[in-house]
């Protein structure tokens, strides 16, 4: 336990508030992107079945 707390409050290096911040946004915008794009695909792909079925 004593080498754990040891690593932990003097051999890790913490980010600062404003890392963590940036990092956050970088994390929420890219997440927010690949949440369009898989919409974007799933509303193509409904759309293309639809005209599809509409055939028979």
């Amino acid at each position: 336990m004593q080498e754990s707390y040891d690593e932990l409050m003097h051999k890790v290096s913490w980010p600062t508030w404003q890392e963590l911040q940036g990092s956050a946004i970088v994390v929420s915008v890219a997440s927010l992107i690949i949440a369009l794009v898989v919409f974007a695909m799933d509303e193509v792909f409904r759309n293309i079945l639809v005209q599809f079925y509409k055939l028979f």
